[in-house]
């Protein structure tokens, strides 16, 4: 199903391309408001913007979803080995931190007891 998908995926792009590559600027259509001959296009007279913009939209939208689904498959497939990641020690905390600072009871009891 996979290798199914890239094909296709792969296929899609190499048609968004061509068909991106096949579309004219916006300044070549000036020279079609001039009467130099729009109604002889193969598209009609009303150009190839339509049919262009259209294809483009539905290859992106259906790159897009490839795009995401084999994100989706590559996420399902990814394994974690334990070899690589060994196990955490537990370190207790009280003999983690080792310090000379005073723990909060002992601190709040010397804080009842105001000197005067």
């Amino acid at each position: 199903m996979e290798n199914f998908i890239l094909i296709f995926h792969f296929l899609i792009a190499v048609f968004l391309i061509g068909l991106i590559l096949l579309q004219q600027g916006k300044g070549a259509e000036a020279g079609a408001s001039f009467g130099s001959g729009a109604s002889q296009t193969v598209f009609g007279s009303g150009g190839s913007w339509n049919f262009f913009s259209r294809m483009t939209a539905i290859l992106s939208t259906i790159f897009f979803v490839t795009s995401v689904s084999l994100a989706v498959i590559a996420k399902n497939k990814t394994v974690v080995d334990m070899d690589l990641l060994p196990e955490l020690e537990v370190i207790p905390f009280e003999s983690a931190v080792e310090t000379d600072i005073p723990a909060m009871e002992s601190r709040s009891e010397e804080s009842s007891e105001i000197p005067q």
